[in-house]
């Protein structure tokens, strides 16, 4: 019998499990998660996080969903090492689980600042459900707060204190949110976004240190500029640390993050690596890349179980990711790799509508769509295609994106 050993209960194992399950109806499937709770949606604990939803919506499987399929599930379980001579994962608890085909999908745990009390109490990361739970309580006391961090993340902390009428400092390092994919145009809309829900844009700022009371507890955030900002709690998102501690003896290529092929498998034999993880091969943009985003997650999950249980690589990992933020107006979606790419080309349409798309030797590899969403469809499809059309951007940013309008496409 064949034995299936993942590491990590997200999107990216789980999806791989009940892949496994499916194309390996008598295998051996073992899950090994260090969480104390099965799969749940990280998608929608920012809304718990906001007072929007309960907690019963947001779990995806309950832990009788994988005795159902006959996978074994193994809760607050954490891996110290994976002998990869023997195929054993040895655990804390001194437990050798044997495998014959491995799957890492163990994601990453929020980056602390490095900075003077940065741990206190009062200071939260976003990633897990308990990490919602917290963040809840905190906001549902408070009335000041400072958010750092000018990614994706970051603004879910935004969004939160504008939820629960929370008045809040945003520090970013730079001159705008997000400066790596977005420029002046696209970052304004977001800011007044912010701003109309209760949250300032501090630019050119950061934390220098937090100050504390005699409790132990945050009560404001001083920048490099000497500014103070007082809060009642600071949400911090400044990027992941990848979960590969377990694997510090082990020869497995990584850099920042675990390396694969576009078949999810590492440079060791039967030991694959799914999810925020991966430093992937990307088919269509034809170099390494990266992305956190849940539907890669998955769809990373589900090649790796295909290819783990066919006899030879089976199926490459394609996909355009996208990204949404539902929580102003109007909706934002980035997808690709927006922040990619030597040629890009935008427009601003209204004071909530605007367009940016990147290209890479004439092909386009990401953007981002604000206001107005519905060109994502096309342009992922010219993505695919990987169709050169950087000299026709005028009109990729019509109003209404018509791909008949385009020249034909030349042979490469």
């Amino acid at each position: 019998m064949t034995e299936y050993v993942i590491i990590g209960d997200g999107i990216s194992g789980s999806s791989a499990a009940e892949t496994l399950r499916e194309e390996a109806p008598d295998a051996k499937i073992t899950v090994i998660t260090d969480e104390g709770e099965a799969l749940y949606n990280r998608i929608l604990i920012k809304e718990h996080a906001k007072g929007k939803l309960p907690e019963a919506p947001i779990s995806i499987h309950e832990e009788d969903w994988y005795a159902e399929r006959d996978i074994d599930l193994s809760l607050n379980t954490h891996v110290t090492t994976v002998d990869t001579d023997e195929k054993v994962v040895r655990t804390h608890e001194k437990d050798d689980i044997s495998y014959d085909k491995l799957l890492i999908a163990t994601g990453g745990t929020p980056t602390q600042l490095p900075v003077e009390n940065s741990d206190a109490d009062g200071v939260h990361h976003f990633w897990t459900f308990q990490d919602a739970r917290k963040i809840r309580e905190s906001a549902e006391n408070a009335e000041d707060a400072v958010i750092v961090g000018a990614g994706l993340l970051g603004i879910d902390f935004a969004a939160i204190c504008g939820a629960q009428d929370v008045n809040g400092k945003y520090l970013m390092r730079g001159d705008r949110w997000w400066r790596y994919a977005l420029t002046g145009d696209g970052a304004e809309i977001m800011h007044q976004a912010m701003r109309d829900v209760g949250v300032e844009p501090v630019f050119d700022s950061g934390v220098d240190h937090f100050e504390t009371d005699d409790e132990g507890t945050v009560t404001a955030a001083v920048d490099p500029n000497g500014d103070r900002y007082e809060c009642d709690f600071a949400g911090v998102a400044i990027g992941l640390t990848f979960n590969t501690e377990f694997l510090h003896d082990v020869d497995i290529e990584q850099d920042n993050g675990i390396v694969v092929d576009q078949y999810m498998q590492t440079n060791l034999e039967d030991v694959y690596a799914a999810g925020d993880i991966t430093r992937f091969y990307d088919v269509l943009l034809g170099e390494q890349a990266q992305n956190g985003s849940w539907g890669s997650a998955k769809e990373q999950g589900r090649v790796a179980a295909i290819n783990m249980a066919a006899d030879d690589e089976a199926e490459e990992f394609e996909w355009v990711s996208s990204y949404s933020i539902t929580h102003f107006d109007f909706p934002f979606l980035s997808f690709g790799h927006p922040t990619l790419g030597d040629e890009h080309a935008e427009r601003r349409y209204s004071d909530t509508e605007w367009r940016r798309v990147a290209f890479k030797d004439g092909k386009i590899v990401g953007g981002v769509l604000i206001g107005d969403l519905s060109p994502q469809s096309k342009f992922k499809q010219l993505m695919r295609e990987q169709r050169a059309v950087a000299d026709q951007a005028d009109v990729l940013l019509e109003k209404q994106v018509d791909l008949d309008n385009l020249a034909p496409s030349q042979e490469q």
